[in-house]
C-alpha cells in the first residue's frame, strides 16, 4: 500500500513538470528552430510596423478594398480571441436574414452576376483570411473603379496572388485577402 501510495504521488508530481512544462517548451523551441515565422504567427510588416497575419482574417470594409469572407467570430466578427462559426442551422431565420442582406450587398456591388458562395457564408473559423478566385474575380469591377485602375491592371494582381491546390491536390485554389490588398496599397503609391 505504502508503494502504491508512493509512486502515485511521484506521478501526480512528475506528470504536470513533464507534460506540463517540459513537453511544452521542447515543442515551442522546436517549432521557433524549424517554423519560426509560422510559430509567431505570420505577421505582416509595412514600413516596419505589423500590419496583419497572413493567417487570420481581418475586416476590410473600404470599397477599394478586397472584403474576406464574412466572420461570426466575436460579437463584431473577426476576433480572433473568439473564433467560432455561428453553428446556425440552414433553416435558422438569424442565417437566412445575414445571408440574404450579404447577398443583396454584393448584388448592388456587381448586378447580374452569380455571387460566390464563400462570398454570403463564413468559414468554420471566422477567420479564414482566403476568399476563393471566383470571390476575387466579382470584387475585381468594384474595387478598379475605386481605385481608379484599369480592371485588366486589378486582375493581373489578384493572378499573382491566387495560389494553386497545395501539393497539387489538396484544398482548393485561394487568394489571401491582406496581402492582396497591402500589394494594391503599394501599387498605388
Amino acid at each position: 500500500m505504502k508503494k502504491n501510495l508512493l509512486t502515485a504521488f511521484l506521478m501526480t508530481i512528475a506528470t504536470p513538470i513533464l507534460l506540463g512544462l517540459i513537453y511544452p517548451l521542447v515543442i515551442t523551441g522546436l517549432a521557433q528552430l524549424i517554423f519560426k515565422d509560422k510559430a509567431n504567427g505570420q505577421i505582416l510588416q509595412r514600413n516596419g510596423e505589423a500590419v496583419g497575419s497572413q493567417m487570420i482574417a481581418q475586416p476590410f470594409t473600404s470599397a477599394k478594398y478586397f472584403h474576406p469572407r464574412a466572420s461570426n467570430a466575436g460579437a463584431n466578427g473577426y476576433d480572433a480571441t473568439n473564433s467560432a462559426g455561428s453553428n446556425y442551422a440552414s433553416t435558422n431565420q438569424k442565417l437566412i436574414d445575414r445571408v440574404k442582406a450579404d447577398a443583396a450587398t454584393l448584388q448592388a456591388e456587381n448586378p447580374g452576376q452569380p455571387i460566390p458562395v464563400d462570398l454570403i457564408t463564413t468559414s468554420a473559423s471566422g477567420l479564414d483570411p482566403e476568399i476563393s478566385p471566383d470571390a476575387a474575380a466579382f470584387q475585381t469591377p468594384r474595387v478598379a473603379r475605386e481605385r481608379n485602375l484599369p480592371e485588366d491592371v486589378v486582375r493581373r494582381l489578384v493572378a499573382q496572388h491566387t495560389e494553386g491546390r497545395q501539393f497539387g491536390f489538396l484544398g482548393e485554389p485561394r487568394v489571401n485577402v491582406l496581402e492582396l490588398n497591402l500589394d494594391l496599397d503599394r501599387l498605388q503609391k
